[in-house]
C-alpha cells in the first residue's frame, strides 16, 4: 500500500533551503520515492489552513517512506531543513 509524505513548509533562509532542495531528490528515489507535489500554487477551500508550501512524496508503502526519513542519507539533509525552515510532516498511509 502507496504512503505518502506531505509537508508544509515556510522557508525562512532561500539560500541554505536551496542547497536542501538541490541534494533531497536523489534520497528520495533511492528509497522508491517520488514527488506529487512540490511547491506548486494552492487554494484554500475550506477551514483555516494557509500553508506557506505544500510539498507531498509518495512511496511504494510505508516502511520505505520510514526507511528513507530514518536513514543516514537524509539525516544531514533533515538537519538542513530544521536550520532553513519550519515544517509540519506527516506520513499517511494510501488505499
Amino acid at each position: 500500500m502507496a504512503a505518502y509524505l506531505i509537508v508544509d513548509i515556510e522557508v525562512m533562509d532561500a539560500a541554505l533551503y536551496e542547497a536542501y532542495r538541490r541534494e533531497v531528490p536523489a534520497t528520495i528515489a533511492k528509497y522508491g520515492g517520488r514527488f506529487l507535489v512540490r511547491g506548486g500554487a494552492f487554494e484554500a477551500l475550506e477551514g483555516g489552513w494557509q500553508p506557506k508550501r505544500v510539498i507531498v512524496l509518495e512511496f511504494p508503502a510505508m516502511d520505505a517512506l520510514k526507511r528513507w526519513y530514518n536513514s543516514a542519507d537524509y539525516k544531514p539533509l533533515i538537519d538542513r531543513r530544521q536550520k532553513a525552515a519550519r515544517a509540519n510532516v506527516i506520513a499517511v498511509e494510501g488505499t
